[in-house]
């Protein structure tokens, strides 16, 4: 997801763990740096963009900070399935039965 689009909405925000949301700031705050130095030295392409990374940062720490006040909900944590052993055939039994009696010997 690129920084500075349509799809940094709230409600796909709402989707992000909090550690998703802290890497999204570290990567806006990265891309408004680069975009201040293009400025600076006359290579930025468009002046539009650092004002779409901006509001990207203010909308990232918005909210971190509704999570922590409690006014946004985090998002339930998503548990893995756990997994079911298979049952061994009795020839994989059998083999392994008897590997274990050479070595016993």
């Amino acid at each position: 997801m690129a920084v500075g689009t349509k799809t940094l909405a709230p409600s796909e925000l709402d989707t992000f763990e909090d550690q998703r949301l802290v890497e999204e700031l570290r990567k806006a705050k990265e891309e408004l740096f680069n975009l201040r130095f293009q400025s600076a030295t006359g290579q930025l392409e468009s002046h539009g963009r650092i004002r779409a990374v901006k509001r990207d940062i203010a909308r990232l720490y918005t909210v971190i900070r509704e999570r922590e006040l409690g006014i946004r909900a985090t998002p339930a944590p998503v548990e893995a399935a756990p997994k079911t052993k298979k049952k061994a055939t009795k020839k994989a039994d059998a083999a392994g039965d008897a590997a274990a009696k050479e070595e016993a010997e």
